[in-house]
């Protein structure tokens, strides 16, 4: 019933359009150029070195028409992947503009069964033409994930998260009239299918960059809730573009849409390694702070050594290991000098993540609760500190003479 489905909903993805609207041919010094099936123009024309059209082989076979189109005043790359009842001769004009308005040097590229790529469309297919692109950009531009955005309109955000989950460094990812998932688009169910094509409310929580989402209000063809839940489970969601009245394959036309995503790219050409984790920090800081515990979750009961969650100090909720040791600090805590932490009486890291308590010098009694008899023991100079911790045994100070001894009594 599953593969039923999602055969059905693949045969509903893809409309590529026929006759594709362009065609490629070799010119006399070996490289190629498209020819417009309509106005029988040529791109890129005669000396433009602005356009380069390419063919990139794919993993399974299939031979994928791309254009990259130059900026030399860009720092960052698009990679554009479009929706499924287009090709790349009905966007050429598109992506010059954007090129131009955006200050990107961009890649679009076709599906297999699009234009002049080869092979049958398929969600897998999709998959595999996205990643020889984007292989072709390493090895022949020189562009790294980190000066990357990927950009998928409609049935094209299923490759764009695709490979999104895969690329920890990517710099950004914008989802034009994004889809959930292919069955949700046909059915509007929100269970899961085990067949279903275009799962990207599963991929989408994996990727690690800032995501803009664009939706129209009025789009027939992909519900504006798709988009909304998408930029909720997005991990780190950039203010998304609602196109009031928008619908499904204009957007592009309202002023609101190339002013937004300008703003983002300018973000994304701002926003360095060193920006993006301290962006992320404060914002694990804050949800920790919303929660009550500690900023840096320090000493959850993850750590073997602990018995029970409990609090030495009694005055608050974060520091949940009654057993603290050297180890222990440095597998429970975050950053090993642990500014923030919300513990009056507790500062986790005075030494390479030593615990100090300032009732004693001992770092180790923090292993007892009893703290007054670990304080009264060591001051003492009694090294054997551990029988106050165990069995309802504790050790009691006694003074004869100037002379310090301890005294054992059962609980």
């Amino acid at each position: 019933m599953g593969c039923m489905f999602s055969h059905l909903a693949a045969k509903f993805a893809f409309f590529p359009p026929s006759p594709p609207t362009y065609h490629l041919t070799k010119n006399p010094d070996g490289k190629l150029s498209a020819v417009s099936a309509s106005s029988s123009s040529t791109f890129p024309a005669a000396g433009d070195s602005s356009i380069d059209v390419r063919v990139v082989k794919t993993r399974r076979g299939n031979k994928v028409a791309a254009f990259y189109l130059r900026n030399p005043n860009a720092r960052l790359t698009l990679l554009y992947s479009h929706g499924n009842a287009a090709d790349l001769g009905q966007l050429v004009d598109l992506f010059v503009q954007l090129k131009v308005n955006l200050r990107v040097n961009l890649m679009g590229y076709d599906y297999s069964g699009y234009g002049a790529s080869t092979g049958k469309p398929s969600e897998y297919d999709t998959y595999a033409d996205i990643e020889a692109v984007y292989e072709c950009l390493q090895t022949e531009y020189g562009v790294g994930q980190e000066d990357l955005i990927l950009y998928g309109q409609s049935v094209g955000s299923g490759p764009t998260l695709h490979l999104a989950s895969k690329l920890p460094r990517l710099r950004g990812v914008v989802l034009h009239s994004g889809i959930l998932s292919g069955l949700r688009v046909l059915c509007h169910v929100k269970f899961k299918f085990c067949c279903d094509i275009y799962p990207n409310v599963k991929k989408i929580k994996k990727v690690k960059c800032p995501v803009l989402v664009i939706h129209g209000t009025e789009d027939d063809v992909v519900n504006w809730l798709h988009g909304n839940r998408l930029w909720k489970m997005a991990k780190e969601p950039y203010e998304p573009l609602w196109i009031k009245g928008g619908g499904h394959c204009n957007l592009e036309i309202y002023p609101d849409y190339i002013r937004h995503l300008y703003r983002f790219i300018q973000d994304m050409e701002n926003t360095t390694t060193k920006s993006r984790l301290k962006k992320i920090w404060q914002e694990i800081r804050r949800r920790d702070e919303s929660k009550g515990c500690c900023s840096f979750k320090l000493c959850r009961p993850k750590c073997p050594s602990c018995p029970k969650p409990s609090c030495d100090c009694g005055e608050c909720g974060c520091c949940k290991c009654e057993r603290l040791s050297l180890k222990g600090c440095f597998s429970c805590c975050k950053k090993p000098s642990c500014v923030g932490c919300c513990c009056p009486k507790f500062k986790c890291c005075n030494c390479f993540g030593k615990p100090t308590y300032p009732k004693c010098s001992c770092w180790k009694c923090l292993k007892c609760s009893e703290s007054e008899c670990c304080r009264s023991c060591c001051c003492a100079g009694c090294f054997s500190w551990l029988c106050c911790c165990g069995g309802g045994k504790r050790k009691e100070l006694k003074t004869r003479g100037g002379e310090t001894t301890v005294a054992k009594r059962e609980g």
